[in-house]
């Protein structure tokens, strides 16, 4: 039954002038942000001088956002547009598992991201060996597997429940808790699974980049040169950043019972981390690198070609 009728989703705006106006804003940042990480993935690409371990890591960051936030919001905006807000069942676990599936790689990359700081800033002397090309792959291979298997685990079995009853999900895309919510079966077993998994892909490696900025403080603290703790604290604080504004909204939305949610408070925090986060990592970053904004500078000038010589009026 479930197979043959689909579900229906929430539409996050209406016809109000209002909601307009957040309709427009939303999608006005999703095309900032598509821009934005493309700019940055072809900027580390392009420019030599960023061929880093830690510019090819925030390449694929930039990556993982272009598809992370493509994944709900052209349907959100087909559904304000068109009124189209039915997805099949097939459709439904489609973007499920790639929601989860990138959204959990983007943690995992996140924290490898921390263990990457840690070396240029701790062992600066070893950074060659320990983020040599090879490992930097392995990095990027792992977390796309460890998001590959959590999306498998998570989509296989909340598609198994039996959704005989509404069809109507009250989300503007297919989430696990929100479709939990429809299922016509005891789902305690299967929560506590989900939990397990938030657990391994969240808290775990929150304490990894925690430990691994515990022992980057102790260093920078012992840094005599101030040049050197400023660069230092400037590339660690642009990471922290990011992590606080993509781990803080998921562990809301996975960790917390469901007696502390609600449908409109889990659009506004959707909205957050598929829209907002996307956007903002790119601009974090140039902005307060100046390797980035040095290559980007480059880039314009190459772009408006060679300034002619002014010849002296005699």
């Amino acid at each position: 039954h479930s197979s043959t009728t689909g579900f229906v989703l929430t539409r996050l705006f209406n016809e109000s002038q209002m909601h307009l106006f957040l309709f427009s804003m939303v999608v006005l940042v999703y095309i900032l942000a598509m821009a934005g990480n493309a700019t940055m993935v072809l900027l580390i690409w392009a420019d030599a001088q960023l061929h880093k371990p830690m510019y090819f890591l925030l390449s694929q960051l930039s990556f993982l956002d272009i598809f992370f936030s493509s994944v709900t919001v052209p349907k959100m905006i087909v559904a304000f547009l068109f009124d189209w807000t039915s997805i099949s069942f097939g459709g439904c676990g489609a973007q499920m598992f790639f929601f989860m599936f990138l959204g959990a790689a983007e943690c995992l990359l996140l924290a490898l991201m921390a263990y990457d700081r840690y070396v240029a800033i701790c062992n600066p002397l070893r950074y060659p060996v320990l983020m040599s090309r090879r490992v930097c792959l392995l990095m990027v291979v792992s977390s796309w597997l460890g998001g590959s298997l959590n999306a498998s685990i998570q989509t296989s079995l909340t598609l198994q429940f039996p959704y005989c009853g509404s069809r109507k999900v009250t989300h503007f895309f297919c989430e696990v808790p929100s479709l939990l919510m429809l299922a016509c079966a005891d789902t305690e077993a299967y929560e506590q699974v989900l939990f397990v998994t938030g657990v391994v892909v969240l808290l775990v490696p929150i304490a990894f980049i925690t430990t691994s900025y515990a022992f980057i403080l102790v260093a920078v603290l012992q840094m005599r040169s101030v040049e050197g703790r400023q660069k230092a604290l400037a590339t660690c604080s642009s990471h922290l950043t990011v992590v606080n504004l993509f781990y803080g909204p998921l562990v809301y939305t996975y960790m917390l019972p469901a007696s502390y949610h609600s449908p409109g408070q889990d659009d506004v925090v959707s909205v957050f981390y598929t829209v907002l986060t996307p956007l903002l990592n790119p601009v974090i970053y140039s902005l307060r690198n100046k390797e980035v904004t040095g290559a980007m500078k480059k880039i314009i000038v190459k772009a408006k070609g060679p300034t002619k010589p002014l010849i002296p009026d005699y």
